[in-house]
């Protein structure tokens, strides 16, 4: 029995000895790393805007949800229907994108970023910054103060920050699939193989610990 378990904690050991290794790195990472400025929360600024509800002239129904974004100069209504998402003015009417000069304005306006470059995002790719997030997206290059280059997306009807992306985000993605062991899309954490490997690091906790209580028993 003594014998079986020193195989079976050897091979199962060397087996999955480097996925615990990357579990344990990607954890000291997480550990080390606020999610907050992994998001890039410390650029953007806080800005207060009032609304005047009697401003509404327009009805809609079987809407879910509806909110209210300041959109440079132009009050935004986000309407969450069954049929989708509506951008509306005040008046009802459906806003159109912004600009990529107004997208530059929007990114000065609510983070410390300075703007570079802009272009539009149409198509989702695996593995993207932005996964996650309805498409299009204006991307917006900017620079911080400390010279980090970063990219952020904005919803080009609302103008909204949909998120802010820098190394330090894409190498956290990079832990984190590793850590689920997910190398494809890094959003599935109930996939098959991270349930083996979870079941097979068990059974070598467990074959060590037996080992050592056994080996300890013994020389009592």
């Amino acid at each position: 029995m003594r014998s079986l378990l020193r195989k079976t904690h050897k091979y199962l050991g060397f087996f999955i000895s480097l996925q615990l290794l990357l579990w344990t790195i990607s954890g000291i990472f997480f550990a080390f790393n606020q999610i907050e400025a992994v998001r890039g929360e410390q650029y953007r600024k806080t800005l207060s805007h009032s609304l005047d509800l009697g401003k509404f002239d327009f009805k809609s129904g079987n809407v879910r949800n509806a909110r209210w974004v300041k959109r440079i100069d132009q009050d935004v209504i986000i309407i969450s229907s069954d049929s989708g998402v509506e951008y509306r003015n005040m008046e009802g009417e459906n806003v159109s994108k912004i600009s990529f000069d107004e997208a530059r304005q929007i990114v000065t306006a609510l983070t410390t970023l300075i703007p570079q470059e802009v272009e539009e995002i149409v198509n989702m790719e695996k593995r993207s910054e932005y996964r996650g997030r309805s498409l299009p997206l204006y991307k917006v290059i900017t620079i911080s103060e400390d010279e980090i280059m970063l990219n952020v997306y904005l919803n080009p009807f609302s103008g909204e920050i949909a998120a802010i992306r820098s190394s330090r985000w894409r190498i956290w993605d990079l832990m984190w699939g590793f850590h689920i062991m997910d190398w494809e899309k890094r959003d599935d954490f109930n996939n098959l193989l991270l349930k083996i490997f979870s079941v097979l690091a068990l059974i070598t906790a467990s074959s060590g610990l037996l080992l050592f209580l056994r080996l300890d028993a013994k020389k009592i």
